[in-house]
């Protein structure tokens, strides 16, 4: 035994060595503190006149490895006095503790002015002007950056209860409350504009699993962007509506003037920043930043410190820290990232040297500008000419029209346009990233590790000693005694048999390729209860799938083409209904022919699902579907994609339609017996008496076009995307039922409009509306299920789109088929009523205001006028308290309980 473990120790030495890096490094090393000897965690750390730098760790301790040499170490660290100090590097380490003071601030004359209104203004509007401006001067760089997260669990709720199982994860999986859980990464980051970003990883170590590549996506947070995670930022446009300002002082550094600007929102809470912001004067451009902001209650801090990369202020440092918890469960992390810029190019149509004219103060230069000094009249070779002076509003006008310029030639000449602000990342892993051992890291770390975060990786360490010992490799011996957890694992997952699978289902692949796979549908899943059918068993049954990927031209041209045959079982009718389906499937089109026996509701949008509608029929003798039987063919052509310009769909459909009756036993399925309340009838009741229903044939041809006209996209390789965002969808829709073809009965036509579109009306706010309307141009037959029917809802627990559903109409009393016309309107706030109180926005709580119509020939104009709040955390939810109205008079209030309102809005 003792033979076979130092075998195993020796193999991983090797390992080591083959993997290992260099030795201990010459450079400096030291702590960062201030004059009360307290460490500044984090602080920059950089050699003036190279891409070298690092930032301390926590304790303010720092390591910046050189090679011997003379050079100048530059200290900083926000709210205090750059230190400089030159330092002889030798063939040892040098050891200096750097002792910075406090920022000195001026209150000038010259910095205060005469007006009244607060000096703070006139640098933020000339800061937000040129926020544009900044973001596009650099056309591309490369960098290498250093990242480290660090998440520590401080507190589990009831920790006692499952005290076992946490152990087990402490000393399988080394996680432990206090301890920290680490990732490092060392990247290579190429940037070119407009957001396109690629990072090759060349080191990365997780505490939890050394084997495990995990690497921290390059997280780059612009401030000169309007919106930072839903956040407004202070450089936004549209800061002030949301934030004061405050002017703090001046101070001179690296051979410009930095003003402090302190920045306070209107109304603190999630949406918006607190704290401070350093911005270079004359350039306009931001120095450092030290902002705080809330999520779902959970606070977020941000440091940003730049530095001078060519004349132009980059971040060369981020700092995040994140302290709060979710449902009892507490914990802080912190995400830091040093980076060295290596290569930057600047756009050539951007010089420096820009002079910004603020619209209030400087209201007589700008006159004095020439009339058509306007970004409309004039080339944008003249407006940015070097040492040119531009009015705030001249160039916004500028900078939108260069990016309009810019979008219109890259389509000209063939290259990828992207229409929306979203950031296209490739991350690539060097495949000995997570095979770098300790030494390398040593080399390679450029911020020094806490005490805590050694005993994190000393634990992973010999975690891996032990598994590598417990579980060999095929080479290796297993040792006496430990299980061969590695042989049982691979033959558990290679196993084509199990009870799991006979009774849920599983999908098997055929062939080498694995082009083709056998899809089993088990009969085991949530069953359904209805009072015609009773228990319900739905869905079980067999498929086949042939799945081609191809690409011509980096242009996806693969195809689908799928099988399948489903049964539905009726437990009261003991019925067994079979029906198949056939799609074939190539890019954005879809054909598919399916056929056989099933049940539908009246309206066929189901407007309560049959898993609600089981839980009402059990627990509150409510049932609310109303169904009928179908034996049906159906072909069926739909032109969509995920995000699509155009979607269009066209349907052939014939059946045979044949109405039910409740079950004669359906009184067992009333588990909970209310004295007010009785099972009632299949057949649906309108506003004037029980709906028409019978059996018949059917023959109905449907088509509808919906179309997004000014729809966002982005151009790849030629082939064009269009993006889910908040352009208006108009939706043409056309139905017909063609008599006398093999006995359909079916004679109407019905024509349909509707826009549905949403909007942000501020940050966290957005007001959805849906507005259509319809009518039968003939109605000489028309069956119920053909009738026009509504969203509907008469339960306390809603599920569904919550902007186009009804809060308490019924889900057929005004069905009709003649004409309607329907509204409505879902407004989300930021602000409003209870978000006045700045605790529930610190929980990132929004209300809204909901209002809903309809008119028909007998809803006599049905109104629902209410108010919700959001009070979810994690997951969505909602309550709502609902008004009715008819023809102007109050009816009912009811409250709703709802999950949907914090989802995109339905398409």
């Amino acid at each position: 035994m003792r033979k076979s473990h130092t075998l195993t120790l020796i193999k991983i030495a090797i390992l080591s060595l083959v993997f290992g890096g260099a030795a201990a490094q010459t450079g400096v090393r030291g702590k960062v503190y201030n004059q009360k000897k307290e460490p500044l965690p984090f602080a920059s750390v950089s050699v003036k006149g190279t891409s070298n730098g690092t930032i301390a760790n926590e304790d303010g301790l720092y390591q910046l490895n050189l090679q011997p040499g003379n050079y100048e170490i530059i200290f900083q660290y926000l709210g205090y006095q750059t230190g400089v100090k030159k330092v002889t590097v030798s063939n040892t380490p040098e050891t200096f503790d750097a002792v910075l003071a406090e920022q000195a601030l001026e209150l000038g004359e010259l910095k205060i002015g005469r007006s009244k209104e607060d000096p703070a203004y006139a640098i933020m509007r000339r800061a937000i002007a040129k926020s544009k401006y900044h973001l596009l001067q650099v056309e591309s760089y490369k960098a290498k950056a250093y990242t480290k997260s660090s998440v520590v669990i401080t507190d589990l709720p009831l920790e006692f209860l499952y005290k076992k199982e946490l152990d087990k994860i402490s000393k399988e999986e080394n996680f432990k409350k206090g301890v920290p859980i680490l990732n490092e990464t060392v990247s290579e980051i190429e940037f070119k504009q407009p957001n396109t970003y690629k990072q090759r990883v060349i080191a990365a170590r997780n505490s939890q699993d050394n084997t495990f590549a995990n690497p921290n996506e390059y997280l780059l947070t612009s401030f000169y962007k309007p919106e930072i995670v839903q956040t407004v930022s202070p450089l936004s446009p549209k800061a002030f509506s949301y934030y004061k300002f405050e002017y703090l002082g001046t101070f001179r550094e690296n051979g410009v003037d930095v003003s402090k600007i302190k920045v306070t929102p209107r109304a603190y809470g999630d949406g918006v920043f607190k704290g401070t912001l350093h911005i270079i004067e004359d350039a306009w451009a931001i120095h450092s930043l030290d902002l705080q902001t809330v999520k779902m209650g959970i606070s977020l801090k941000i440091k940003q410190l730049y530095a001078p990369i060519q004349n132009v202020w980059m971040p060369i440092q981020q700092q995040f820290n994140v302290d709060g918890g979710l449902y009892g469960v507490k914990g802080k992390a912190d995400y830091v990232i040093s980076q060295t810029f290596q290569s930057v190019k600047l756009n050539p149509n951007f010089p420096p040297d820009i002079v910004v004219l603020d619209p209030k103060t400087e209201k007589a230069e700008i006159r004095a500008l020439p009339q058509k000094n306007s970004a409309g009249e004039k080339q944008l070779e003249t407006l940015l000419n070097g040492g040119q002076k531009l009015s705030a509003k001249t160039l916004r006008k500028a900078m939108k029209q260069y990016e309009k310029e810019q979008v219109r030639e890259r389509k000209t000449g063939g290259e990828d346009v992207d229409l929306i602000e979203k950031r296209v990342s490739t991350t690539e892993v060097d495949s000995l990233a997570t095979a770098r051992n300790k030494s390398y890291w040593d080399s390679l770390r450029t911020v020094p590790l806490t005490h805590s975060e050694i005993v994190s990786y000393k634990r992973l360490d010999s975690l891996v000693v032990k598994r590598k010992i417990e579980n060999p490799g095929p080479s290796e011996p297993r040792q006496p005694g430990t299980p061969d957890s590695t042989r049982t694992g691979n033959k558990k997952s290679n196993a084509k048999f199990s009870p799991g699978k006979l009774f849920f289902g599983a999908s098997f692949p055929l062939g080498k390729d694995k082009s083709w796979r056998a899809d089993y549908f088990g009969p085991v899943r949530v069953p359904q209860f209805n009072t015609v059918e009773g228990l319900v068993i739905d869905g079980a049954g067999l498929g086949i799938r042939h799945t081609r990927r191809a690409k011509k031209n980096s242009v996806k041209t693969g195809y689908q083409l799928s099988l399948k045959g489903l049964l539905r079982y009726s437990l009261e009718r003991n019925l067994l209904s079979p029906r198949g389906e056939l799609q074939y499937s190539r890019g954005s089109n879809s054909f598919l022919l399916e056929g056989g026996r099933t049940i539908s509701q009246f309206n066929s949008e189901n407007p309560i699902s049959y898993l609600l509608n089981s839980v009402t029929t059990l627990f509150f003798e409510q049932n609310f579907a109303k169904i009928y039987q179908k034996d049906y063919l159906k072909l069926q052509f739909t032109h969509a994609a995920s995000a699509d310009h155009i979607r269009f769909n066209v349907y052939l459909e014939y059946a045979d339609r044949m109405m039910l009756d409740n079950a004669a036993k359906m009184n067992r399925y009333r588990w909970i017996n209310w004295r007010k309340r009785e099972f009632t009838d299949n057949t649906p009741e309108l506003q004037q008496g029980p709906a028409p229903v019978r059996n018949h044939l059917a023959l109905t041809l449907g088509a509808s076009l919906g179309y997004k006209p000014w729809q966002k996209y982005r151009i790849k390789n030629g082939k064009t995307t269009y993006y889910n965002d908040d352009s208006p969808e108009f939706l043409l829709a056309y139905r017909k039922g063609v008599p006398d073809l093999s006995g359909s009965m079916a004679n109407f036509d019905f024509l349909q409009f509707r826009i549905k579109h949403g909007f942000d009306t501020g940050i966290r706010s957005k007001l959805y509306y849906q507005v259509g309307a319809g009518r039968f141009l003939n109605r000489r037959q028309t069956d119920f299920p053909d009738y026009q029917h509504f969203s509907g809802n008469r339960f306390f627990f809603q599920l569904g789109d919550p902007v186009g559903t009804f809060r308490m109409l019924d889900y057929y009393r005004f069905s009709t088929d003649r004409h309607f016309v329907e509204g409505h309107v879902l407004a989300e706030f930021r602000q409003l009523l209870l978000t006045q109180i700045q605790w529930f926005r610190l929980l990132g709580i929004k209300e809204t205001v909901i209002a809903h119509y309809l008119l028909t020939p007998q809803s006599r104009h049905y109104t629902e006028l209410g108010y919700g709040f959001d009070v979810g955390i994690r997951f969505p939810f909602r309550i709502e308290v609902m008004n009715s109205f008819e023809s102007g008079k109050y009816k009912h209030t009811a409250f709703r309980i709802g999950t949907t309102m914090n989802l995109p809005f339905q398409q």
